[in-house]
Formats: structure tokens, C-alpha cells, sequence
């Protein structure tokens, strides 16, 4: 396993900030790395800085890794405030820059910081190795950017407020994966299930929905972003017990999944000019017409095409058939489909939305 491209979880960071504090009170040493017990295993965690606040409390930084990844938190630094205290326990608090959860159906209960289970468990394991039998402490976990970064998160959409949160399963964080990102999508649907809601609008990403909010007024915890992974979101839907569906995006998306792709994402698979181009077809398009769809570079240039030959909306009908049925075959779900272009107009007819 090459080293250099795996990164740590804010978790893990987490850990080793509070693992080095600990050892500082406790061994009047300060540790230039730490060694900490992850789920995965054994982890080697560098700390930036470590001080003294008291005799019984202590401050250290981590900063969580670079490695071949989009990820945000990346050059973040994770701090630890550990403050021992004469009873047989360990407590975990949120700091600044770590959010507090506003919602339900997240694996944080409302009104508690953003440090999820695995997290919690790792740090507790972890100090009390140095722990004496009546000895505990509290522990603060900070990130002092954590508010600024976490607006390019899914924490806004999902009512965690003014922060990042502390995640991991694993306590590595694996180049280019998605896994992480997708889970973070998943609680979407657990808050909108939480709220009540039983239908459920799906949308790839902002412009679906601005639309499902301006021109549908959807309420906002009932929309769940997708991002590209249409399929995985479906049948994580299907599995918390979704029954009804509406997706609803624009064209350049949606129409994939009339060709049976649903990672829609361009590195996976396009083929947005064979399918409108077949369905075209199929609505009685003249070849000329076919073939300028084909040599189309853009999803807006086809749809002015098929506006100027009069069938816009036929064509967009049986696309968004195929995609209903391609949806529901795959998944025990009820779905609707609304198809849209760049500005927000529906392009095939809509009924009972």
C-alpha cells in the first residue's frame, strides 16, 4: 500500500490531536508523532503543535494530510483540547469550527456537535490506554477554519450548522474514493424521512433545486441532491423504505438514464447525443435532423433543434418514459421524471407533480 496516497479521516486527526495531548499530561513529553488504534489498524499521526494550558490540560494540532483527492478537508487543522478530571469517564464536547446538528435523522442526535460514532469511540479507546482507574477527561475537538470549509460540504444541506463534521469509518481516507461522499448524500434522505416527508425529490445538483424550490415550491428538507450517483441514491432510497420518487433535472443529466447509466457522471459514461438522437428518431425526426443532434456539442443545441422541427416535447415524453421505467424496473419505487433545460423549463409534459 502506497503510503503517500492514503490519506487520514477527520477522525483519526481527531484522535492523534487528543492521543497527544494526553500523553503530554501524562509523560511530560511532547510527541512529534503519535500512534493511534483505527479500525483499520494502526495509524502513524504527525502533530503539528502541542502546549500546556494547565497542569491538568493540554492543546494539540493535527494536519489532515494531503493525498490524491477533491477532498475539502485536506491541509485542515484538527485540533484537541484535553482537560483531565477525577471521575471514570471520558467526555467529548465540539469546539469552534466543528458543526452542531439542527436536524433529525442524522447519526448525531439535534443539538450535539458534528463528531459521529466511529469518531467518538476511536478517541475514548484511545486515551484510556493512558487513563488510570479514576481518571477521565474532557475532550474538546476544534477546527479553526472549520466554519469557512464547511460551506463547501454537505453539511449546509443537511442542518449541520456553523462547521465540519468529525467522520470515519476506517480511519483512512482512500484516494479518489467516492464512498465517504455518497454516505454524506445518503443522511439527505434520513433527514427528509425524519421530517415526514414520503415523496421525495431527487435532483443531480443546484440548478435542480433552485427549480424544484422557485417553480415547484418543494419544501427544501424534501430535496436530496444526488451529485452523479443517481443509482446508488435510488436504491438508498429503496432501502430506508423511499417509496415514491420524483426526479427532477436538467436534460444533460437525466437523459442518461434513459440509456441505463445511472453514475452519470462524463468520466463514467455520456451518451446524451445517441439517446436523444434515437428518441428523436423514434418521434419521426428527419435524418438531417438526426444527424445535426449527433454532431451536437451541448444538450441546449439538441433541445433548440427539436423545438425548431416541433417535437421538443414529444421527444422528451419517451425519454422520460424510458426513464420511469428504467428506474422502476431496477428499484421497487414509484417515480416521476421532469426534464428541464439550463433555465428551468420543463421539457416533457408533467402530471400529478
Amino acid at each position: 500500500m502506497n503510503k503517500s496516497k492514503i490519506g487520514i479521516t477527520t477522525g483519526s486527526a481527531a484522535t492523534a490531536a487528543a492521543t497527544a495531548c494526553i500523553l503530554f499530561l501524562k509523560k511530560s513529553k511532547k510527541p512529534k508523532i503519535v500512534n493511534i488504534d483505527a479500525p483499520v489498524g494502526k495509524l502513524k499521526i504527525e502533530i503539528k503543535s502541542i502546549k500546556k494550558i494547565s497542569k491538568n490540560e493540554a492543546e494539540a494540532l493535527v494536519v489532515k494530510k494531503k493525498y490524491p483527492d477533491p477532498d475539502v478537508t485536506i491541509g485542515l487543522e484538527i485540533g484537541a483540547r484535553v482537560k483531565l478530571i477525577n471521575e471514570n469517564k471520558i467526555i467529548i464536547k465540539g469546539g469552534k469550527g466543528v458543526g452542531i446538528v439542527t436536524k433529525p435523522g442524522l447519526p448525531v442526535p439535534v443539538g450535539e456537535h458534528a463528531i459521529n460514532p466511529v469518531p467518538r469511540k476511536m478517541i475514548k479507546k484511545n486515551l484510556k490506554k493512558f487513563l488510570e482507574q479514576n481518571e477521565g477527561a474532557i475532550v474538546t475537538i476544534f477546527v479553526p477554519k472549520g466554519k469557512e470549509v464547511a460551506q463547501k460540504t454537505m453539511n449546509p444541506k443537511l442542518g449541520i450548522k456553523n462547521g465540519i463534521s468529525i467522520l470515519g469509518t476506517k480511519g483512512i481516507a482512500r484516494p479518489m474514493s467516492s464512498k465517504a461522499y455518497k454516505k454524506s448524500l445518503s443522511y439527505q434522505i434520513d433527514v427528509a424521512i425524519a421530517q415526514g416527508f414520503e415523496e421525495l425529490y431527487f435532483v443531480p445538483g443546484n440548478i435542480g433545486e433552485k427549480i424544484a424550490l422557485n417553480k415547484f415550491k418543494v419544501e427544501k428538507d424534501r430535496i436530496v441532491q444526488t451529485s452523479n450517483f443517481i443509482g446508488y441514491m435510488l436504491n438508498e432510497a429503496s432501502k430506508k423504505g423511499v417509496k415514491n420518487i420524483v426526479l427532477l433535472g436538467h436534460a444533460g443529466k437525466l437523459v442518461k438514464i434513459a440509456g441505463g447509466i445511472f453514475n452519470t457522471h462524463s468520466k463514467v459514461a455520456d451518451a446524451r447525443r445517441e439517446i436523444i438522437a434515437a428518441y428523436a428518431a423514434l418521434a419521426g425526426a428527419s435524418k438531417v435532423l438526426v444527424k445535426k443532434i449527433f454532431k451536437s456539442k451541448t444538450t441546449e443545441e439538441m433541445i433548440k433543434y427539436l423545438e425548431k422541427a416541433g417535437i421538443r416535447e414529444k421527444v422528451f415524453n419517451y425519454i422520460a418514459k424510458s426513464i420511469k421505467k428504467r428506474c422502476e424496473d431496477r428499484y421497487p419505487l414509484k417515480v416521476k421524471v421532469i426534464i428541464t433545460d439550463m433555465k428551468g423549463r420543463v421539457l416533457n409534459s408533467v402530471k400529478g407533480v
